[in-house]
């Protein structure tokens, strides 16, 4: 893939691969068993620019054309690598900033976009609901306009970023009786009155990443933050999930590459029956499929990365379910057979393997849980079948 790369690329690629070594991987087990997150990496990764990656130029940002989703994978990669946990503040505020990109007004984006490019203000995304996970249609949280404002009522669940964020991509129901078709998106700022923060989530993995509802008791929010126009929230979610996934995919490569690194470490140091235990076969065979399906995850997700980036977006929801499906189910079993390796050590917090373990399992759950992946592929195949039955 490096020989598909932009200089400018392959700059980012190096820069963030530095931040995670010298900055994040020192710290990476603190913010773990602390469950804290990370505002020093945050200025580290703002200090060298690496927020203004997916942003357009136009609003200080460093994309001259496209939408930077190459840009994003590559840092969220180098970053995950170390730890996926503190990677989340990048990439979740990536996810935050994608439907102001997509369908956000000039006005808007000069409004909200440089200040995140700076590092300035993270973002977050805002759909999960307590009744609303893989049917992201059965959303209860309402926008009612009232004069220059639309009214908020609801709560959303395991956002994200979620009281971190200073920005916050919202879906709420602007006209409840036509379900999905009656759903909204809005720009909403933290400290708008009535819009609070509820309870934080106690995680297994990706505990440097803050995870917290979001609450709205008659939050008034400005008409001018509306995003596009009334009636299009779920189509900005789905095309939002369209170039997010990729970034998914590159935060589940990142961990299942941190995994393999500190495994070949492992494996060649360690002794059994008077040699490394590299050298058995068994062992060699194990290696072999973990970094097959890694470099495989890496052709999937760059592929559509950079066909995202060249303005061909048609047509890629199963592209998109592939590349998440693929890298997070690679992810959780190069982890596991981390572990397996490492034996006894790599099921002690001494060793990073049963971190990166636990940090793998979300990405099979979170911006869509694989089976409803699956069902995106399988849909897009049926309808396939059906045409070329014709």
């Amino acid at each position: 893939m490096q020989h598909l790369l932009t200089d400018e690329q392959r700059s980012i690629q190096e820069l963030a691969r530095t931040i995670a070594e010298e900055k994040i991987k020192p710290v990476r087990a603190k913010y773990d068993e602390q469950g804290t997150f990370p505002r020093d990496i945050v200025r580290e990764l703002a200090k060298v620019d690496l927020f203004r990656v997916f942003v357009p130029a136009a609003y200080d940002g460093l994309v001259e054309d496209g939408l930077g989703i190459v840009n994003m994978c590559l840092v969220t990669e180098e970053l995950s690598r170390a730890c996926g946990g503190i990677a989340l503040a990048f990439a979740g505020t990536a996810l935050g900033a994608f439907p102001i990109l997509l369908y956000g007004s000039d006005e808007q984006k000069q409004r909200f976009l440089p200040a995140i490019a700076a590092g300035e203000k993270l973002a977050a995304f805002g759909l999960t609901e307590p009744m609303a996970g893989s049917d992201a249609g059965s959303i209860r949280t309402t926008a009612k306009r009232d004069g220059d404002h639309y009214v908020l009522n609801g709560t959303k669940v395991f956002i994200t970023n979620g009281e971190e964020a200073d920005v916050y991509t919202t879906v709420a129901l602007t006209q409840p009786e036509k379900g999905a078709r009656g759903a909204s998106c809005f720009i909403i700022e933290k400290g708008t009155p009535g819009f609070s923060f509820g309870k934080k989530e106690h995680k297994m993995g990706i505990r440097a990443s803050v995870t917290a509802e979001l609450v709205f008791e008659d939050a008034r929010v400005p008409a001018a933050n509306l995003l596009s126009r009334e009636g299009m929230g779920f189509l900005v979610a789905m095309k939002t999930f369209d170039i997010s996934r990729p970034g998914v995919a590159a935060q589940a490569l990142g961990i299942a590459e941190g995994a393999m690194d500190e495994t070949l470490k492992y494996v060649h140091q360690r002794q059994q029956f008077g040699k490394p235990i590299v050298s058995f076969q068994g062992v060699q065979w194990m290696l072999a499929d973990m970094a097959t399906q890694i470099e495989a995850s890496r052709a999937l997700i760059y592929g559509l990365a950079d066909r995202i980036d060249k303005g061909d977006t048609r047509d890629i929801g199963h592209l998109s379910a592939m590349c998440k499906v693929f890298a997070s189910d690679t992810a959780m079993k190069v982890t596991t057979d981390a572990v397996q390796l490492l034996g006894g050590y790599g099921y002690m917090t001494e060793y990073p393997v049963e971190k990166m373990m636990r940090d793998a399992k979300i990405t099979q759950i979170y911006e869509g849980t694989n089976q409803i992946q699956r069902n995106v592929i399988g849909s897009y195949l049926a309808k396939e079948a059906a045409r070329l039955a014709k």
